[in-house]
């Protein structure tokens, strides 16, 4: 293999989503750099259909108290992220990552309080200097989210060779309707997720994490191949 698909393949190993941030501020510039590379993912028809919200600061501040305070609001939206008849080999993996990450934050299964309350971390987007929101026009169909998969990981990478962490956040699709007015959008678009973006606290136990992926054979099916 070639160098560069070495150190390719290295950046793609090493990124992960990381929950917890150093204050350290990012530049406006290094953050355009990032999305300037995230640009030329590919999408269907070369529609392009994203759109990112960039926020550090008061506005991030502001958003995350209201984020924080909807949270805790027992009559707040809730968010079916996933089917309730989730296949069970999709369970077991949503299941290990619940043992794994709320063990490193001690907090038991049944404690519901503090598992509340480890959740909204993400509304504070882990303590990074800055936070992003994507959006989508509503009418859109699934190939362009599908388009949008691929702009937010080629997002991530170029974060992650410019020495920056993020994670990518569905939590924030909750509350499509709060963000939607904080953001001034119309109401042809939707929230996608959110991220945090910074330098990340490497003393962090939380940091730690890293999930186990199933192999390539567990689902790859090849034809027509020798062997």
């Amino acid at each position: 293999m070639s160098l560069l698909t070495d150190d390719f393949d290295a950046v793609v190993a090493s990124r992960r989503a990381v929950r917890a941030f150093l204050p350290t501020p990012v530049s406006r510039e290094l953050i355009n750099e990032v999305i300037e590379v995230a640009r030329l993912a590919p999408s269907n028809s070369n529609t392009q259909p994203w759109s990112v919200h960039v926020l550090t600061g008061e506005p991030k501040q502001a958003l995350s108290a209201l984020l924080g305070a909807a949270h805790t609001d027992p009559t707040a939206e809730t968010l079916m992220h996933l089917p309730e008849d989730l296949p069970q080999k999709y369970r077991e993996r949503q299941e290990q990552f619940g043992a794994l990450f709320y063990g490193l934050h001690q907090v038991d299964k049944c404690d519901n309080e503090a598992r509340s309350r480890i959740s909204g971390l993400n509304y504070g987007f882990f303590g990074a200097p800055v936070g992003l929101i994507f959006t989508i026009e509503s009418n859109l169909k699934k190939y362009s989210w599908l388009d949008y998969g691929l702009f937010l990981q080629t997002l991530m990478l170029a974060a992650q060779t410019r020495g920056l962490s993020t994670c990518p956040q569905v939590s924030f699709a909750r509350f499509q309707s709060l963000i939607g007015g904080f953001l001034h959008l119309d109401n042809g678009h939707e929230i996608v997720c959110g991220m945090s973006l910074g330098y990340a606290d490497e003393t962090a136990l939380v940091n730690s994490l890293r999930m186990p992926r199933a192999t390539s054979q567990a689902f790859t099916y090849f034809m027509g191949f020798d062997q």
